[in-house]
């Protein structure tokens, strides 16, 4: 069979596969187009998830009839004013989303450019465009799109029910939204609101970052916004801004992770390694943490240009990004110092609200204890026993209760304004009751020591570097010849990490020492899963997590245990530890190490409030 060339109209189709997978897709590259118009409003309308009908509209800069019958031609496009592919400063560039778009679909596009008396509209249906012709819009743009997928039926099938599909297009939405608070969003579905985000005024907010806390947390939930520490760190022409989440607020998948370069949100296993390893000594292997960070970086330092949907980048250091990201989050856990998340207390008093016998609501319950209409505030006998032996004071004529401690109180509240309290009691030989200025706080005695051992044991490697022990026999780790040139490489790094290594032939490598701490450890599965690690990201990291794992399971054996009764002074001794301690929220599997209920908080569940 002669070669030929393919028809334009078959060529858009193929282009439009890698483009156009689904309604979000179509969505993703209209609101793109819109937010580098320049628009201060974008508003979409679905209809059947996408699947019959999508509309864009903006009131950005606009276009002329020229300028929109150019719009749909391929690889037409104003991102590239002096043909540039390096200094990349808008979302699109490439020129195949319009054409990509009427090529499977019936596209429209009406736009009227600022300062313009009359509006124009073109048409394509399958590849085939009618116009520029004359129409009634406002400044601004509106695309829409009816029947997707309609010239290339096939296709059809892919997509899921309707409901998968508009969450599809929110999660691109609130992407995109989160890197422009500036922009305000709505989106539609059959008529009904499903999205709407207000432009955060900047001028109106406490500081620079309020307005993009405010937008994360319109997107994330209020617990995000409550409960994140902000960031920003500056390297070698990098600059790394955002806000991380506390460890005690963590979920069961990553899916609330979210990374911008260059205000494009992307999806990179590097940064989300980077994230992974900044959290790994504060969460369970299983629980994953809550971020949005925004890397701004020269743009001859990353690729954008590696896929048709600009979701993947590629960075010319990509351990630097990483060691950026790690350390920036780390100084921020650090910052953040003892706080614990507030929806661990919020918790707390949901658990107290779900109580058997408790009577709801609480305020009825109040009026009925003093005369008013409603049930009596029912108690468990147990709870309200356990209650009065932790506070009640201690005298002669009392019998301790067994299990309870009991700390001196010379005044109702604590002389000094410390932010944990005074100890008041201890429980069940495992829980610290500490009175504050203005509430109390439940410790739990083996999850808070086990952080304050392990921050020590992490200082004392930090100081005097890893004692290394010397094997009486090399282990000898056979390895493909490119993976020894990488480890080899790096053999000064891994040598200060206490891993001695020194080449074997050329596909393999000897190892002579290892870190002390490792004990009796697969050491070829450890080198080989090292020697990968290089290879793809340039950094020694599975040794250093292996080593924060063992000092993690050490500071677990190591730390006071449940069931041990203190004394007052030890009880307050861990208290002021605590607050001097960074990251003592939260013990090293993730776990809060301390609930704080406000005393308004403790009256509102007696109906005093």
């Amino acid at each position: 069979m002669p070669i030929r060339l393919l028809p334009a109209n078959l060529v858009n189709q193929i282009a439009a596969g890698e483009v156009i997978e689904r309604p979000a897709s179509v969505v993703k590259e209209l609101v793109e187009n819109a937010v580098d118009a320049g628009a201060a409003r974008v508003a979409v309308e679905l209809r059947e998830g996408g699947k019959s009908f999508i509309s864009v509209t903006d009131d950005g800069h606009g276009m002329n009839p020229r300028e929109l019958a150019l719009a749909i031609e391929r690889h037409a496009t104003s991102k590239l004013p002096d043909d540039d592919l390096v200094h990349i400063g808008f979302f699109g560039f490439r020129g195949e989303a319009l054409p990509s778009i009427g090529a499977v679909g019936r596209l429209s596009i009406a736009s009227r450019a600022r300062g313009a008396e009359e509006g124009w509209i073109i048409r394509v249906e399958g590849g085939e465009r009618q116009g520029p012709e004359p129409t009634a819009i406002t400044a601004g743009t509106r695309v829409e799109l009816r029947d997707l997928f309609y010239a290339v039926p096939a296709r059809l099938k892919f997509l899921k029910t309707a409901r998968s599909e508009q969450n599809a297009v929110v999660e691109i939405l609130e992407r995109i939204a989160m890197a422009h608070p500036e922009v305000a969003f709505s989106l539609t579905d059959d008529g009904r609101n499903v999205l709407r985000l207000d432009a955060a005024q900047a001028d109106l907010m406490e500081t620079p970052d309020a307005a993009r806390l405010k937008r994360l947390g319109d997107v994330m939930g209020r617990d995000f916004a409550e409960n994140a520490v902000a960031l920003s760190v500056e390297r070698e022409g990098l600059h790394l801004t955002g806000f991380a989440g506390l460890p005690t607020l963590n979920r069961a998948t990553a899916a609330s992770q979210y990374l911008f370069v260059n205000g494009r949100p992307v999806r990179d296993r590097l940064l989300q390694g980077a994230i992974r390893g900044a959290y790994q000594d504060f969460l369970a292997r299983d629980r994953h943490p809550l971020v949005a960070l925004f890397l701004n970086c020269p743009p001859e330092l990353v690729d954008v240009n590696v896929h048709p949907a600009k979701a993947e980048v590629r960075f010319q250091d990509p351990a630097m990004v990483r060691g950026l990201i790690v350390g920036a989050i780390r100084r921020a856990m650090d910052a953040a110092g003892h706080r614990a998340s507030t929806t661990v207390a919020g918790a707390a008093l949901a658990a107290f609200g779900a109580m058997p016998g408790v009577a709801a609501p609480l305020p009825t319950a109040y009026q009925a204890m003093h005369g008013g209409q409603g049930q009596v505030n029912r108690f468990n006998a147990g709870v309200v026993q356990q209650a009065m032996a932790a506070f009640a004071p201690l005298s002669p004529e009392m019998a301790r209760p067994s299990g309870v401690t009991h700390a001196p109180t010379q005044d109702n509240v604590p002389q000094q304004d410390y932010p944990l309290g005074i100890a008041r009691a201890q429980i069940f030989g495992t829980y610290i009751v500490a009175q504050t200025k203005d509430g109390m706080v439940i410790v739990d005695q083996h999850a808070a020591h086990e952080r304050l051992v392990l921050e020590r044991m992490k200082v004392a490697l930090a100081s005097g570097g890893v004692r290394r022990q010397a094997l009486l026999i090399p282990e000898i780790v056979e390895l493909p010849a490119k993976l020894v040139g990488s480890l080899l490489a790096r053999s000064a790094e891994l040598e200060e990490l206490g891993l001695a290594i020194e080449a074997f032939g050329h596909d393999a490598v000897a190892v002579r020492e290892v870190p002390a701490l490792l004990g009796q450890s697969d050491v070829k599965g450890l080198v080989r899963d090292l020697a990968e690690e290089i290879a793809e990201l340039g950094a020694a990291l599975s040794l250093k997590e292996k080593l924060e794992d063992i000092c993690g399971t050490m500071a677990c054996h190591g730390s006071v245990r449940s069931g041990r009764q203190l004394l007052p002074a030890e009880m307050d001794a861990l208290l002021r530890q605590m607050e001097a301690t960074p990251h003592s929220g939260q013990c090293n599997h993730g776990r809060p190490t301390y609930v704080e209920l406000k005393l308004s908080d403790i009256e509102r569940l007696f109906g005093r409030r």
